[in-house]
């Protein structure tokens, strides 16, 4: 399997909608554990479509989705053997995972899956080298050696039972070095991926939330950076505080220009639709995604040296082009290369699919006493910056 930078749904779906508040509720709440497994386990999501939540990731260019098999609380999402906290033990009684994998299956999807090492519901997975272990039911007298065999045997069920699995996102390092836990994963699918946050270092990072940390202009290993369109909660939050769609496709735009991954969460209701603000957000930015005409997906590093003076930009090329990604906008409706190779054949605006005029010009920028930058530049205008201020720019020049 060959790597390719992609967009893709991540999912974060578990009793704890029905709380509506946050996927960490039981434990950020100091909620009483036996009453939280009673709500768990009355649980029935009965508009659950998994084709619905396919159809919609297709419709925005999504190439993937990761599910939340297991979060910290806990409660599993499949039909499994190892315990009874489970969602074949509620009123709705399937496998939510299972339903969701087939549907993937069918529609050509790339399905991965997203576990847990916290879990505040088993008596011996308390980890006092690791974090988010204040909602563990037991902090003393437990044996986390048990606890290992039953991730084992729960990764066993998962990367068996439900076809081909395109990645594994542990969640929460454990800071224990085990690499017996990545081999089990790789001997039961070979082609996976797995990422940086298990037993063992992995095949890649995840950067989450605050994209402006992030620095350098070319991922130099495979990256998937993970973010959602609620502000404060992964899980369906009633009172959620969105991301603007400006927000949105500038991180993504950063992101897979840079060669990332860029996996964009949505928490489902708790009857399992996706509300209408989370799926305004998702359709409006692959409404930008689709105009960008595949570009973000495997693109490569700079060609040739180019230097733009308007900033911030991620300059990379596919094929016989390069492009200039103006992630946070730009402030004029021009912009000018101090350094490149050749007078371009052709200038687009990708985002309108339209020709932009450019001429090389002399053009010295003082303010005061200080000279910014002469000599010939390449200016590139007639950009509509005003018309597009709720987008990244992109511009693709070919020399």
């Amino acid at each position: 399997m060959t790597h390719k930078n992609m967009l893709g749904m991540f999912v974060h779906f578990g009793p704890y909608a029905k709380l509506g508040i946050h996927e960490q509720a039981l434990a950020r709440l100091r909620l009483d554990h036996k009453e939280y497994e009673k709500m768990a386990l009355s649980w029935n999501p009965e508009n659950y479509n998994p084709d619905e939540w396919v159809a919609l990731a297709r419709s925005v260019g999504m190439k993937y989705i990761t599910f939340t098999a297991k979060h910290h609380d806990g409660f599993c999402m499949w039909d499994t053997k190892t315990t009874d906290y489970s969602i074949m033990h509620t009123p709705y009684g399937k496998d939510v995972l299972g339903m969701l994998a087939d549907a993937c299956h069918r529609a050509g999807m790339k399905f991965s899956i997203y576990y847990s090492n916290p879990d505040w519901h088993h008596p011996d997975a308390y980890n006092p080298l690791s974090s988010h272990q204040w909602g563990a039911v037991r902090t003393e007298g437990g044996d986390f050696e048990k606890y290992k065999e039953y991730i084992k045997a729960q990764i066993t069920e998962l990367l068996t039972k439900y076809g081909e699995i395109y990645s594994l996102f542990w969640d929460i390092p454990p800071c224990i070095h085990d690499p017996s836990f990545n081999e089990l994963v790789r001997s039961l699918q070979p082609d996976i991926y797995i990422n940086d946050r298990g037993f063992d270092k992995g095949d890649f990072s995840t950067p989450e939330r605050d994209m402006d940390k992030i620095e350098g202009g070319r991922f130099l290993r495979m990256t998937e950076a993970c973010n959602a369109v609620g502000a404060h909660s992964w899980g369906y939050r009633k009172n959620e505080d969105y991301h603007t769609v400006r927000y949105l496709t500038s991180s993504i735009d950063r992101i897979m220009a840079m060669g990332g991954s860029y996996l964009l969460n949505v928490g489902p209701m708790p009857d399992g639709t996706i509300d209408e603000k989370s799926r305004e957000r998702l359709l409006r930015v692959g409404e930008f995604y689709r105009r960008m005409g595949g570009i973000l997906e495997e693109n490569e590093g700079e060609a040739c040296e180019i230097v733009s003076f308007t900033r911030p930009v991620v300059i990379n090329h596919k094929g016989d082009a390069t492009y200039l990604h103006y992630y946070q906008g730009i402030d004029q409706n021009a912009v000018f290369l101090t350094k490149f190779p050749s007078l371009p054949k052709s200038v687009r605006l990708v985002n309108s699919d339209t020709p932009l005029p450019f001429e090389v010009d002399f053009l010295p920028e003082c303010r005061g006493e200080q000279v910014y930058f002469e000599g010939e530049h390449l200016r590139i205008f007639g950009i509509d910056a005003d018309a597009l201020a709720g987008e990244p720019i992109v511009i693709e020049i070919k020399f």
